[in-house]
């Protein structure tokens, strides 16, 4: 399966209310405000790889960008929602930002908003970051449009509706909405509905606090659209979406004594078909499917689906290596897809004794884990995706690059994400990274890779080849290339060639 590139023209005054995006778009914190230039982006054909998904590009001038940024302009979390019409990103400074796909195509900035402030724990003495570390949308049933967004604490649930119209005509107030003596009213009139210029207003609704004595890593909606589960480092609880001030925990790991303590949870998922079932994985590498109709305490798994590790080949990084920092149910809910720091594994549900499918991530990095354990890389949590067919999967890895699988063939490709690929006529093409010495000019040494450019957050368009990936500030959106008869053409991943 081959990626899509990029399109499009674009002016500064264009850049303030569209964002073409017609396969890869490239886009910062203040993208608005950049001096962005024509450009064209080329996918160079290669034996193995065929270039079915191209499209030219909107290129940045990247002299005229501004290469500095802070850290609170970091991408946090990437959500579509479930329709693939609305795309949320949420960054550290605690910012969400919802872009809304148009028919031709292109995702317009549709709203902005501040989502969280830092706060102070005065009892505990602690800081809380206004970094959003997870959005959730909420299915459609009415023209608004609601999500869940959570930093480490305080989860809100926040409406996102539209207006265009505006009432006038009041009795008590003027037309600058002071209140009027009543005394001068001798008459009474009917308000009327005026037109006004469209206006897309976030309001929070639902504020869900207290509840977690721990850093907040997951949420998910219920399949039921009345509940949803959050989960920290012990902990998952059960909430109800029009109850704030109780939840209900279902799952507890702490125990009375904390030096007993042997794992802790990293991440937690309901089913997306059956409201009873939710998947948590914990950093031990397992992953747990536990059945709220079994007991009201999940604490008795269901299934654990667990990899046994040969114990001649166990070092001291195996158990960090085998951490799960992400997982996914397919569309389906046959599959179980996990990511730890090496690789991604594909699980089904009625066999827990071994993955069905296992995909190396970065192998090459198996020689470098001291370096990478000494410079805390080791610990960074790489999400995974499922394509809308459940036929291929998608990861990060550093370097900003990205890594695609086709389940059928077992093929995939390696790209890049990253500012330097999208300069005026330049060439984006496969990546290869070698371990020994390099065979081609385009090929890349593991020693020469930068761990500080990493893809952590990813995500797949439920419906269509659409990704988003989000690395640093920036947020790249690849799409397909539509053929003349206007179809999208068929994703296809072709095998490398013998080395």
């Amino acid at each position: 399966m081959c990626l899509p590139l990029i399109s499009g023209k674009a002016n500064r005054n264009e850049l303030a209310g569209r964002v073409p995006s017609e396969t890869f778009m490239l886009m910062d914190e203040k993208w608005m405000h950049s001096n962005v230039t024509e450009g064209l982006v080329e996918l160079q054909p290669r034996p193995w790889f065929r270039p079915r998904m191209l499209s030219p590009v909107l290129c940045s001038d990247l002299a005229a960008l501004e290469p500095e940024y802070t850290e609170a302009d970091v991408i946090s979390t990437v959500e579509f929602n479930q329709t693939g019409e609305f795309l949320a990103t949420g960054d550290k400074g605690g910012r969400v930002v919802i872009f809304q796909r148009e028919p031709q195509g292109e995702y317009n900035v549709y709203s902005t908003f501040q989502s969280h402030e830092p706060e102070f724990d005065y009892l505990k003495s602690l800081e809380i970051e206004e970094k959003i570390n997870k959005i959730r949308w909420l299915p459609p049933h009415n023209p608004a449009h609601f999500l869940l967004s959570t930093n480490d604490k305080t989860i809100k649930l926040w409406k996102v509706s539209e207006r265009d119209k505006r009432a006038e005509g009041y009795n008590l107030r003027d037309e600058e909405g002071r209140l009027k003596d009543l005394s001068t009213i001798t008459t009474l009139q009917v308000p009327v509905l005026r037109p006004m210029d469209l206006l897309v207003e976030a309001s929070p609704r639902r504020v869900f606090a207290n509840a977690h004595a721990y850093h907040i890593n997951s949420i998910s909606v219920n399949s039921d659209c009345e509940t949803y589960l959050s989960a920290d480092d012990l902990r998952i609880n059960l909430w109800h979406l029009n109850i704030t001030d109780r939840s209900f925990n279902i799952v507890d790991l702490k125990p009375e004594n904390m030096e007993d303590l042997s794992e802790v949870i990293t991440v937690a998922e309901f089913h997306p078909h059956h409201c009873h079932l939710l998947a948590f994985s914990s950093s031990t590498g397992t992953t747990r499917l536990c059945d709220m109709r079994a007991q009201a305490l999940c604490d008795q798994h269901a299934k654990m689906f667990e990899e046994v590790v040969d114990p001649s080949r166990r070092s001291f990084f195996s158990e960090i290596v085998s951490s799960v920092s992400d997982v996914k149910f397919s569309h389906s809910g046959r599959y179980l897809l996990t990511r730890d720091y090496l690789t991604v594994k594909v699980w089904d549900l009625n066999m827990e004794n071994k993955p069905v499918e296992t995909y190396q991530v970065h192998d090459y990095l198996r020689t470098k884990l001291c370096s990478l354990y000494e410079s805390d890389c080791i610990f960074d949590k790489f999400e995974c995706a499922w394509n809308g067919t459940d036929s291929v999967i998608m990861t990060g890895a550093y370097n900003n690059y990205f890594r695609m699988f086709d389940r059928a063939s077992r093929r995939d490709v390696t790209l890049e994400a990253s500012r330097e690929v999208c300069k005026r006529r330049a060439v984006l093409q496969p990546r290869r990274v070698c371990v020994g010495k390099k065979r081609k000019d385009t090929d890349v040494s593991v020693d020469s890779l930068d761990f500080r450019k990493k893809i952590l957050h990813t995500a797949w368009h439920p419906k269509e080849n659409i990704i988003a990936i989000a690395a640093s500030n920036n947020l790249y959106i690849f799409q397909d290339r539509l053929t003349p008869n206007g179809h999208h053409n068929t994703p296809e991943i072709q095998s490398a060639p013998p080395k």
